[in-house]
């Protein structure tokens, strides 16, 4: 991982970073991005890390949960910061208008470095300040996010460090992305008291987002983790439930067994459902068309695609894309997530 010694090296100097919250971003996100550095002030005892939220147009920012946060001004008050941090969730495409990407490609070279946490990947990609880089993204949006930007080198890892740029999938790597800015600048001992204070442990940004390894839950038996990754990563396409066992080295029955003990399903239903509900995550959050979502998710049809779906929702995907079906709390159903296709729109 090739980092910015100006950034990811040690230091005693003070550290401002100006935080860029786009309308329709998770709070979680917010916190995992600035409660590690309050934190590390508190066991230092001394402000070491410093931080300015600012908002595109300078209100205060409506996140996914409903609540504003408040903002000390619009793009422009961040200067003057060292790094710039860009944290975006639904519907970036929207909200990060053109007037918002030509200012931040504008002001780009005033900060030591910038980073992007989530859809803020895509905020960054959208500038031009991506290109030639390493970065990650949500991986809901991974596959989406290399075709729409071919110039950046889009990785599966927790975070990505590549020179002054730096980006996050999400708000438990954003995180990590803290701990470890944390420990090159101060030492891994300050980083483990701050992950100590969050009951939580520091993972390494090569780590991929979604892994067999990954905790899915205290009782949930070591093989069923490993299946679920299997089915993860092959929502185009599945395999039959004889096949995923003897991949892992079991008999279907043994790992019908273990899906009913911890999960009170079948491997076959529970890996229907992860297609379905990425299925509805395209449909509402993208302008992929209804085939290509078929495709993407294992149907050999858009018929056949639409009888499940109706099945497991009670309406057609054409309604889930009208807006016709549940949506996030906080979020429109007909918002998008992120730009995810050239044909949605953007800079």
């Amino acid at each position: 991982m090739t980092e910015n010694a100006s950034l990811f090296a040690p230091s005693r100097d003070p550290l401002t970073i100006a935080v860029l919250v786009l309308p329709q971003a998770s709070i979680l996100e917010v916190a995992s991005t600035l409660d590690p550095l309050r934190s590390a002030n508190r066991h230092l005892g001394t402000d070491s890390y410093r931080w300015r939220v600012v908002s595109p147009d300078g209100a205060p920012v409506p996140l996914t949960c409903g609540i504003s946060l408040p903002s000390s001004g619009p793009l422009a008050a961040a200067e003057g910061a060292d790094a710039l941090v860009v944290i975006a969730g639904f519907r970036q495409a929207e909200v990060a208008t053109r007037p918002l990407i030509r200012d931040l490609a504008r002001l780009a070279p005033r900060f030591r470095a910038i980073g992007g946490i989530d859809a803020g990947a895509w905020v960054l990609a959208r500038a031009g300040l991506l290109d030639g880089h390493r970065a990650t993204v949500h991986w809901e949006d991974l596959e989406d996010l290399a075709a729409a930007h071919p110039a950046v080198d889009v990785l599966p890892d927790r975070f990505v460090i590549s020179g002054p740029r730096f980006t996050a999938g999400g708000a438990a790597p954003a995180a990590d992305l803290m701990l470890h800015l944390i420990a090159a600048r101060h030492g891994a001992a300050l980083a483990l008291q701050v992950a100590a204070s969050f009951l939580t442990t520091p993972r390494d940004g090569s780590e991929p987002q979604i892994s067999p390894h990954s905790p899915r839950g205290p009782h949930l038996d070591p093989r069923v983790s490993a299946a679920l990754a299997r089915m993860e990563a092959r929502l185009d396409s599945p395999e039959p439930a004889a096949v995923l066992a003897r991949r892992l080295g079991l008999s279907p029955r043994r790992l019908e067994t273990l899906f009913r003990a911890g999960l009170g399903t079948t491997p076959g239903r529970h890996a229907l459902d992860l297609r379905l509900q990425a299925a509805r995550r395209m449909l509402t959050d993208t302008r992929h068309p209804v085939q290509e979502v078929a495709l993407r998710t294992g149907f050999a049809s858009p018929t056949a695609f639409a009888r499940a779906f109706r099945r497991r929702f009670g309406h057609s995907p054409g309604t889930a894309r009208r807006g016709g079906g549940r949506a996030p709390f906080g979020q429109s159903a007909a918002g998008a997530r992120s730009e995810m296709s050239p044909a949605s729109g953007g800079a």
